[in-house]
């Protein structure tokens, strides 16, 4: 008999949330939290929609604050502009990106998809919002789906989606604006369609594909679509801070009546944890890969424990091996560890990204030539120096010997003078005195200055006679 009942108690794990036992989806209607929790979701959500559609019209020094340009490879990261030449600083940040990503949730578990995610954002403060306003309480939503088209349903569906089309095709501008920037879409809407019709199409395909996740898809992303979450039970351990439900304090459960002696334990079995779940799941159940570490259910319970005055918490976040003991929240050597490593991280991208080159400069002979005898005197060799602009201005930079005497020869300019964005091919006479030529094959080094400061040294060989 234990062993039937146990076998029914763990088939909520046999499917994902959003699927019956028949294999029909199971349409979620999720209650609008409240809770202290939630206002604080709601205060950061509002924050984040605020600076993603704010994003696009901030410029520094004329350029957009942000910008990735795939298409043409140029990325603006605060204000700094980056090329492929700067591909090193992305792998750099890719990687420790992945190891921020693991260790990150090794120690606080889904924490980033309940308070931070774009798809818990959209949908839950703004896409369900709308919902609620419109269709009214998860009851009258139910009601209103399962029952005959009447103008009432006619009306109301028509407004929700008309709304939800609206606000995909804002979304997908407002990426656009991202990737080509906020001008070029302004222009863009100005001109008729046909004269950018790629561009048109590729706005509509991802405007219905976003109507798409929020209208329809919605949990299907966070429990089976993203790799993220697909990827939680691997990285969770037995320290691992999330939602959970404290079975050593709420079972067995049993329902509330009051002035009557409670035998059961503080659960009263009551579902407003499972009511409010966007995910549709019942964190009495145990830790479950559904589960987006939201906190309604916290929210939720919390309510009801002052309603009955029992003490809160029966719900909250905290470990498998804190529920297990019955300690509170408690920050282990191995997540102070790591949480040390995550600053590191986060320091070492900030400090690759503030010292980054806004010039860079590659010199080397000329391939085929050796060194040419200017006079009895001094011997020259023929460079060619390749110099990037990462920056929107022009420039107007000088090449300088370093610790050696050397005089710069250029061929066909007087000054070099770099336009904006963009890439410089340059050659150039060094000569240098015999008496300073020691080998066959001499280290030197070459200053790059730029309004008399020095912004760049670079090394290469000089050929001498020896």
């Amino acid at each position: 008999m234990e062993e039937e009942e146990l076998y029914h108690a763990e088939t909520f794990r046999d499917r994902v949330s959003s699927v019956t036992e028949s294999g029909k989806r199971n349409w979620i209607y999720a209650l609008q939290p409240k809770g202290r929790f939630y206002n604080f979701r709601n205060l950061l959500s509002y924050t984040y929609l605020i600076i993603f559609f704010a994003l696009p019209f901030i410029r520094v020094n004329g350029s957009p604050l942000f910008l990735i340009n795939i298409i043409d490879s140029k990325f603006i990261l605060f204000g700094k502009i980056f090329w492929p030449q700067d591909f090193f600083i992305f792998a750099v940040g890719m990687i420790a990106f992945i190891i921020f990503i693991v260790l990150f949730t090794v120690i606080y578990g889904r924490l980033f998809c309940g308070w931070a995610c774009p798809q818990t954002v959209f949908l839950e403060f703004v896409f369900r919002r709308m919902e609620w306003l419109i269709e009214g309480s998860p009851g009258r939503q139910r009601a209103l789906n399962n029952g005959p088209w009447t103008f009432e349903k006619v009306w109301k569906k028509t407004l929700k989606h008309a709304l939800f089309l609206i606000f995909s095709f804002l979304i997908a501008h407002t990426f656009l604006a991202y990737i080509i920037g906020i001008e070029e879409v302004w222009q863009l809407t100005q001109a008729a369609p046909s004269q950018h019709m790629g561009t048109f199409l590729g706005l509509i395909a991802f405007t219905l594909m976003f109507y798409a996740v929020f209208a329809f898809v919605r949990e299907i992303v966070c429990t089976t679509i993203c790799p993220y979450g697909r990827l939680q039970g691997v990285m969770f351990d037995k320290d691992t801070m999330q939602i959970s439900y404290d079975y050593r304090r709420g079972e067995t459960r049993g329902r509330f009546k009051k002035n009557e002696a409670r035998t059961h334990g503080d659960c009263i079995d009551c579902k407003k944890c499972v009511i409010v779940c966007p995910t549709g799941i019942d964190i009495r159940d145990g830790v479950q890969l559904d589960c987006v570490g939201c906190t309604a259910c916290v929210d939720a319970c919390d309510k009801v424990m002052d309603k009955v005055g029992f003490e809160k918490g029966l719900i909250r976040y905290a470990s498998e091996n804190q529920i297990a003991e019955g300690t509170g929240v408690r920050f282990t050597p191995k997540m102070k560890a790591y949480s040390a490593l995550l600053i590191v991280l986060i320091g070492l991208m900030t400090v690759m990204v503030v010292t980054r080159k806004t010039v860079d400069t590659h010199i080397t002979r000329v391939k085929g030539q050796l060194y040419q005898e200017v006079d009895e005197h001094t011997i020259s060799n023929l460079f060619e120096a390749k110099i990037i602009n990462k920056t929107n201005k022009s420039i107007s930079v000088e090449l300088r010997a370093e610790a050696i005497s050397g005089h710069v020869r250029l061929i066909g300019a007087e000054a070099i003078l770099l336009p904006p964005e963009s890439l410089s091919d340059h050659t150039f006479f060094l000569d240098i005195p015999k008496s300073e030529i020691k080998a066959r094959s001499n280290n030197i080094s070459i200053g790059v200055y730029s309004n008399g400061q020095k912004i760049q040294t670079v090394k290469t060989k000089f050929l001498g006679p020896f």
